[in-house]
């Protein structure tokens, strides 16, 4: 599965925890580091914690395997890195703190919506 594959099934699995302000950052157009951040809010610790487990299971049921995981103890912000895809799972206070998505500013970013039938996407840069 490429990248962007990845990251779309990462997306449809949040959705399905009710995830919301869900975004996809193309990294590799200005890092190395990897090629997609997939970004998104949760209103509790439990539903951070529910989209982190949603998203892991999901994947490892496909056998694609978790590379490395953090914040898993605090559930402000969960880092899930699948080295091509890493994951951000942030409690709604912690993401308006961080600001991710300012900081990676010059990169491609695709909003995400969730609708009945099918993934809508509006890109935004």
């Amino acid at each position: 599965m490429n990248s962007k594959s990845l990251s779309r099934k990462i997306v449809n699995l949040i959705f399905e925890k009710k995830g919301y302000e869900v975004k996809s950052i193309e990294i590799k157009k200005v890092s190395t580091l990897t090629d997609f951040f997939v970004v998104c809010s949760a209103d509790s610790d439990t539903q951070v914690k529910a989209i982190s487990d949603h998203v892991e299971d999901g994947l490892k049921k496909e056998g694609i395997r978790l590379w490395h995981k953090e914040g898993y103890r605090g559930l402000n912000w969960v880092l899930l890195d699948y080295v091509d895809v890493v994951v951000h799972v942030f409690h709604k206070e912690a993401r308006s703190f961080y600001s991710l998505e300012k900081l990676w500013g010059d990169a491609p970013v695709v909003q995400h919506r969730d609708t009945a039938k099918s993934l809508v996407e509006e890109t935004e840069n």
